[in-house]
């Protein structure tokens, strides 16, 4: 549900006359992302494009003095407000953690790899969008099922996120209102499968009833991992062990919505986890005042955000945002 616009109008304060230097640009963003608006709402959303606008270029000139370790840039959801952005796209709900799971914690004696990268061992599947539905939880899901089905049987399948959407209500997700990863594996386990995204599309919309077809089961899973809560060591570990896992993040912040290169790290990440991402491995930068470790995170906000649809995101520094605090994976 979007923001009505005179809530935006009293969130903005009062409106500004455009910047007439700006209007070829504006109108270049317009036609690229092909949005159109009614008159009444053009100004209204022109000039959050702006300040969103006049907010990324301040960032990266002090990048450019090397104040930050990442550089952000225009994307698709510019005519987004902070609150707009969170209440449409960010629908991770927490989950509590008496939920019966296995727990998946740090061993001493396991020797992980330097660096590890899924996608390049071919268990990941493209960048998707999830539009503006809080479905987020359902493509970090399908994810971590789509790494198991390929570890399973050589052969990376596109699941269905929409399936997930219509099915899982009676565990407690709430379609593009937001809901959990662990929720959508016992879904999976307790209807028996989930079908690809081939046969059951994604519609970014909560309204469908359930139309899971037993026949054309793609994925399964027997069990649910949840990785030992705010440990990187053991969400290093089951990275490398297990496949791509499931993680949340915050990303309620101006800087995580425009995100474009780089190793991320900011003071504006809390612990308050919203938004579900897969953690498809690990790596550490070598480049000359940048030599810092980071997690591989695909995002479903499409491949014209962040590094072609995923985020470097600094490891090892305290849990940076969150991202071990729920971290989970389904198994065979």
């Amino acid at each position: 549900m979007a923001v009505p616009l005179w809530l935006l109008l009293a969130l903005l304060g009062c409106a500004t006359a455009p910047d007439p230097a700006l209007e070829e640009t504006w109108e270049g963003w317009k036609s690229l992302h092909a949005k159109e608006y009614p008159a009444e709402a053009e100004a209204t959303r022109r000039e959050v494009w702006e300040q969103n606008l006049r907010r990324i270029q301040r960032h990266n000139r002090q990048e450019a003095e090397g104040q930050h370790s990442f550089r952000l840039a225009m994307n698709h959801h510019g005519d987004l407000t902070d609150e707009e952005f969170n209440q449409l796209l960010n629908g991770f709900s927490p989950a509590r953690w008496d939920e019966p799971a296995l727990t998946f914690k740090a061993s001493a004696a396991l020797k992980t790899p330097a660096e590890v990268d899924w996608r390049a061992k071919g268990y990941v599947t493209p960048v998707k969008n999830q539009g503006h539905c809080g479905s987020c939880w359902a493509f970090s899901a399908t994810g971590a099922l789509e790494g198991l089905v390929f570890n399973q049987t050589g052969k990376l399948v596109v699941l269905s996120e929409q399936n997930l959407i219509d099915c899982s209500w009676k565990l407690g997700n709430k379609g593009c209102q937001g809901g959990y990863m662990t929720r959508a594996f016992q879904y999976v386990h307790d209807n028996g499968g989930l079908n690809s995204e081939l046969l059951y599309p994604y519609l970014g919309t909560d309204t469908s009833s359930c139309k899971y077809s037993p026949q054309d089961k793609a994925a399964n899973c027997s069990a649910i991992w949840q990785v030992a809560q705010g440990s990187e060591a053991a969400l290093e570990q089951a990275v490398a062990t297990v496949g791509p896992v499931s993680v949340a993040v915050d990303a309620s912040s101006f800087h995580f919505h425009f995100y474009k290169s780089g190793i991320f790290s900011s003071r504006f990440c809390s612990q308050e986890v919203n938004h579900g991402m897969l953690a498809v491995g690990y790596g550490r930068s070598q480049q000359p005042g940048h030599n810092a470790s980071f997690w591989i995170l695909k995002n479903s906000w499409s491949e014209r955000w962040g590094e072609q649809g995923y985020i470097r995101l600094l490891k090892g520094a305290d849990n940076l945002c969150g991202v071990a605090n729920q971290a989970s994976f389904p198994v065979l």
